[in-house]
C-alpha cells in the first residue's frame, strides 16, 4: 500500500519550455531569411547555432511526453521563482506578443494595406525635386492596432507644394468629409490637386486599396473603375475626378494596366511589400503620380 512514485516530465513549467522553443525555433528562422547578407557574421552563426539547440530541445521534450502549453496559463511555484525557468516564461510572453502582432496584420490586412498604400503614394510625391513638404500631419504609432489602424493622423497626411509648376498636391486618407464625388467612387483615398493661379476646380484623383485573398482581374477592376467614374460624373459640381488608382498586393506578380471609358481613365497596379515586387510596382506608382500632377500643365 505505499506511495509508488513515477517519474513524469509533462509538468507545467516543462510546457512552458516546450511552448517557448517551438516560437523561437520560427523566430530565429525568420531571422536568418531576413538577414542572407550577414551570413558571415558573428550574429548570424549565434542565430543559427540558437536555432539548431532549439530544434533538438523540441525533439527532446517530444520524445519525453511533454505537451505544450497553451497561452494565458497561471506561473506556478517554480516559472515564478527559480530564475531560468523565469525568463524563459518572461520570453515566451515576448513571444506570444510578437505572434499577437502578426494575427492582428492578418485580421485586418485590408486596413493595413490602405495605410502601407498612403504611404506609397506620399513617398511618390515625395521624390520630385521641385516637391516641397509645407504641412505634414504628425503620425502617432499605436502599440497595438485598435479597429486595424497601427497610426493615427489629421487630415490631410500631407500637403506638397510644387515650387516651380506652382501646384499644391494634398494626400488624404479616409477623409472625414469626402465630398459627394469621392463618396459616390467609395475610394478610401485620394490625390487633391489645386492650381492657385488658375480658376479651375480642384481635381482630385481617387485611389482604391482593395484587398482579397485571391489576386484580383486588374485589368476587369480597372474597366469597371473607368465605367464607374463615368458614370457619377454628373455629380460633379466643385470639383473634378475623372481618373483614378487601383492598388492591389502584387502576390508574386507585379504588373499595370490601365483603362478609359469616355473621359475617364484608371490605372490598376500591382506591387508587393518588398524586393522587385515592391521595386517595379512603385515605379507604375511613381509615374501615375506624375501623371496626373503635371496634367494640363503645357
Amino acid at each position: 500500500m505505499a506511495t509508488v512514485r513515477r517519474e513524469n516530465f509533462d509538468t507545467l513549467e516543462n510546457r512552458v519550455f516546450h511552448a517557448y522553443v517551438r516560437l523561437a525555433v520560427d523566430a530565429a528562422r525568420e531571422w536568418l531569411r531576413e538577414h542572407p547578407k550577414a551570413i558571415s557574421s558573428d550574429r548570424y552563426a549565434q542565430v543559427e547555432g540558437f536555432r539548431k539547440a532549439c530544434r533538438s530541445a523540441v525533439r527532446a521534450l517530444r520524445d519525453l511526453g511533454v505537451g505544450v502549453a497553451e497561452a494565458g496559463v497561471q506561473p506556478n511555484y517554480v516559472l515564478m521563482q527559480d530564475k531560468a525557468y523565469r525568463q524563459v516564461q518572461e520570453s515566451w510572453l515576448r513571444l506570444l506578443s510578437r505572434k499577437k502582432i502578426e494575427d492582428d496584420l492578418w485580421a485586418w490586412q485590408a486596413e493595413t494595406w490602405t495605410d502601407f498604400s498612403v504611404l506609397a503614394i506620399t513617398l511618390a510625391i515625395d521624390e520630385l525635386e521641385e516637391a516641397e513638404l509645407v504641412a505634414q500631419s504628425p503620425i502617432t504609432w499605436k502599440e497595438e492596432a485598435v479597429g486595424g489602424r497601427w497610426f493615427e493622423q489629421d487630415r490631410p497626411i500631407a500637403v506638397f507644394w510644387l515650387k516651380k509648376t506652382g501646384r499644391i498636391v494634398e494626400v488624404r486618407s479616409r477623409p472625414e468629409k469626402p465630398g459627394a464625388l469621392l463618396s459616390a467612387a467609395r475610394a478610401h483615398a485620394a490625390l487633391r490637386i489645386t492650381d492657385p493661379s488658375r480658376s479651375d476646380v480642384p481635381r482630385r484623383v481617387a485611389v482604391w486599396t482593395p484587398h482579397a485573398m485571391e489576386r484580383l482581374d486588374l485589368q476587369e477592376d480597372a474597366a469597371q473603375a473607368g465605367l464607374h467614374l463615368q458614370q457619377i460624373q454628373p455629380l460633379a459640381v466643385s470639383e473634378v475626378l475623372r481618373h483614378g488608382l487601383i492598388l492591389i498586393p502584387a502576390r508574386g506578380k507585379a504588373q499595370a494596366v490601365s483603362a478609359t471609358r469616355g473621359r475617364a481613365t484608371v490605372k490598376a497596379i500591382a506591387l508587393g511589400p518588398a524586393g522587385d515586387e515592391l521595386a517595379t510596382g512603385f515605379k507604375e506608382v511613381r509615374e501615375f503620380v506624375r501623371g496626373e500632377i503635371y496634367r494640363d500643365t503645357q
